[in-house]
């Protein structure tokens, strides 16, 4: 007799895939950050954060698969529980890689044609974007004090052309640190404030129009640039509006 599915995801963005794939029965667990879809995931247990989980109570859901990301956990909590349960370790940094991994989740959970069709869906819609001919050029800030922006070898910098910008920190690894000499030496035209992780909101935008004078500042939403599972369906929509608005 076939086992019934448990899985944990601690990953917000995968969380949301699971969902979406029709999994609504068998997701015994996810984290405090887990937050889409809103109407469905305060009645699962939590098993902590991204970054620290909770091996006591996963282990007492006693999870046939558990969902991770090698951005957002831990090296050390994966291998931990990798020795009791099987995990799935996702690693994402392209769109490719995004769509790569939504099919391989849908054979994991046995939803191959649904992950497929949503990929295929997600493809055709980034696909829809023209090219930009002269793209702004971008400084992405994920984070404030210290400041941190996205480089290269990310998800987010694999999306900024998509949405009509370059990034001007393209030259540095992943998140590096900068400081505002930095920002005002990279010129941007336009500095994005995401909503996540730091809650960039208003009160942020003089700030940083101190440091960049010459840039607009502009609050994005984090989930559009960044979430690489099924919310990148809604992402190419975000980004034409967005494109408006810049314009």
């Amino acid at each position: 007799m076939k086992t019934s599915q448990r899985i944990i995801s601690l990953v917000p963005s995968l969380t949301e895939l699971l969902f979406d794939l029709g999994l609504d029965e068998e997701i015994v667990g996810l984290t405090k950050f887990c937050i889409h879809p809103a109407d469905k995931v305060k009645s699962r247990p939590v098993v902590g954060g991204t970054k620290q989980v909770d091996f006591e109570k996963i282990a007492a859901l006693n999870p046939t698969l558990i969902l991770a990301n090698k951005e957002e956990n831990t090296k050390a909590d994966v291998e931990q529980l990798a020795k009791t349960h099987p995990v799935l370790v996702t690693d994402i940094v392209t769109v490719d890689d995004a769509l790569t991994m939504i099919r391989t989740v849908g054979e994991h959970v046995g939803r191959p044609e649904k992950a497929n069709t949503l990929a295929n869906q997600i493809r055709t819609s980034l696909a829809s974007l023209p090219s930009t001919p002269k793209p702004l050029r971008a400084a992405y800030l994920i984070w404030r004090k210290p400041w941190m922006v996205a480089g290269s070898d990310t998800f987010i910098h694999s999306l900024l052309p998509l949405a009509g910008f370059s990034n001007v920190f393209a030259d540095c690894p992943r998140y590096p640190v900068v400081t505002p000499d930095d920002l005002q030496r990279a010129a941007p035209d336009v500095v994005l404030l995401s909503s996540e992780p730091y809650p960039f909101g208003p009160k942020h935008i003089n700030e940083l129009r101190a440091i960049c004078p010459q840039a607009r500042i502009e609050l994005v939403d984090g989930e559009m640039f960044s979430w690489y599972g099924s919310r990148i369906a809604h992402s190419a929509d975000y980004f034409r509006t967005l494109r408006e608005q810049m314009a």
